[in-house]
């Protein structure tokens, strides 16, 4: 199935994606039916609710979840091309931290650029879980238990700002500023993605290729990655990102020239999990005012 949070004449819903419609389930939000457990999938299979065409409706960010792990380190084909950029710091396995959940944005919203705090704005194109249930203390062996769908994140990064807060070895406000985790376009279940690790990545900046991989080149399984955080505790609807690929506009050969700037359009797309789209608007189109005095953070 594929899972969506969508608005039809200024109602938000929560619905499965069949074909070219939207058909309504009836719960509150997205958070609801994965706590719901297996009646609120079972419901969500079976919905008979209103259909709405998808050309009419404007989907959203799929769930808000109550916590959001974000993971880093996954992939050493990253790591690589930070070591040979000469980073700040080593991008070393099993690196994690939590995201500010009221950053998140939906499908073909807005990034906004904060000009006053960064001129270094980059994309980062990651996989990420929707956690199914409730648990913690679980084994590798019984981690994809817990997986209840696979979604789309573009982790925001302002570098500048990261490159600073590396020095203490700590980077979570260059990634949560406001508008910067866009996800979705939808939550797709399990049985639609056999293998998670066999799925083809790819980032374009208006058209042009930035990131092309592939989640088999990620060094831990998604299995490993779940039990290894697991101590920490899941809650039902929860999302744990698992990294990013090569091609980050920082470790390119031209940073200046690949770092994102107003007008920008980005599209992250991972293997059948569909197409996230969103541009980058400038603080004065965001707001109708320039934006405040410069600060270094």
């Amino acid at each position: 199935m594929k899972l969506v949070t969508f608005e039809h004449s200024g109602v938000q819903r929560v619905g499965v994606l069949r074909g070219e419609s939207v058909v309504a389930v009836d719960v509150p939000d997205m958070r609801t039916l994965f706590e719901r457990g297996e009646a609120g999938m079972e419901a969500a299979r079976n919905a008979q609710g209103p259909v709405f065409p998808l050309s009419e409706v404007k989907l959203k960010a799929p769930i808000m979840p109550k916590k959001f792990f974000h993971t880093a380190g996954n992939f050493q084909e990253h790591a690589n091309e930070g070591n040979r950029s000469q980073w700040v710091a080593k991008i070393l396995p099993w690196i994690i931290f939590f995201q500010n959940v009221d950053c998140i944005i939906g499908p073909d919203d807005n990034i906004i650029y904060p000009e006053h705090m960064t001129d270094e704005l980059d994309y980062e194109l990651e996989l990420a879980v929707v956690i199914k249930k409730s648990g913690k203390w679980f084994s590798e062996e019984e981690a994809m238990d817990y997986v209840g769908g696979y979604i789309i994140f573009n982790d925001i990064t302002a570098r500048d700002i990261q490159r600073r807060e590396m020095e203490s070895k700590v980077f979570t406000f260059s990634k949560s500023i406001d508008t910067f985790s866009p996800i979705g376009p939808y939550i797709v279940t399990p049985d639609e993605i056999p293998d998670p690790r066999n799925l083809k990545m790819q980032l374009r900046v208006n058209g042009e290729l930035r990131q092309d991989s592939n989640s088999s080149h990620m060094t831990p399984t998604v299995a490993q990655v779940l039990a290894h955080y697991a101590p920490l505790g899941y809650s039902a609807g929860d999302i744990i990102s698992l990294g990013t690929v090569s091609g980050v506009a920082a470790f390119s050969a031209d940073p200046q020239a690949w770092f994102l700037k107003p007008g920008d359009v980005i599209e992250a797309e991972i293997e059948g999990l569909g197409c996230l789209r969103n541009k980058v608007i400038s603080w004065k189109e965001a707001y109708g005012v320039e934006p405040p005095p410069k600060v270094r953070w």
